[in-house]
């Protein structure tokens, strides 16, 4: 049986730390499933759709990564596409105490759902959603930041 990973995240919009952690989650699960939070307390710049779409734009080429969205317990979500596995990534220490407390969470509603976490390369160990849309709104350079098509859509929604 392949092993299933869920890739959580608001991914609003995608970087490029994003993306290095979804394709080496790919060469070691054979499914990923890059699932896009639908947290209504937040006020995100792309909604669902549009942040699917830049998802399964930039990862087309990635065969065993599948794009969705969820709301509620992700553990829920990740029983319901038999995934065996959580996959994150942390950049810096700072990371590290939110995810313990999400990670132990999920272990209490589920311990047969393992969380695992990636390093992030260090070229993007500062990176974040925030950091490129603030960069993004005062016509920044991204384009070290995320993918071409992130990069058009953050220039196309701040320019409208």
């Amino acid at each position: 049986m392949a092993s299933i990973a869920v890739c959580p995240g608001s991914f609003d919009p995608i970087t490029l730390g994003h993306l290095d952690i979804i394709k080496r989650g790919a060469k070691v699960f054979g499914q990923v499933y890059v699932v896009v939070l639908n947290n209504s307390s937040k006020n995100p710049l792309f909604n669902v759709q549009e942040r699917i779409d830049l998802i399964q734009k930039v990862t087309k080429d990635i065969p065993n990564v599948k794009v969705d969205s969820f709301q509620g317990l992700l553990v829920d979500y990740a029983k319901s596409v038999n995934a065996t596995a959580i996959l994150r990534g942390l950049r810096a220490v700072s990371d590290f105490e939110y995810e313990m407390q999400i990670t132990s969470m999920n272990r209490v509603l589920d311990e047969e759902i393992e969380t695992l976490f990636v390093m992030t390369n260090n070229q993007y160990s500062f990176l974040s959603s925030s950091i490129v849309k603030e960069v993004a709104k005062y016509n920044g350079d991204i384009s070290e930041l995320v993918p071409a098509p992130v990069k058009e859509a953050l220039i196309k929604k701040f320019n409208s």
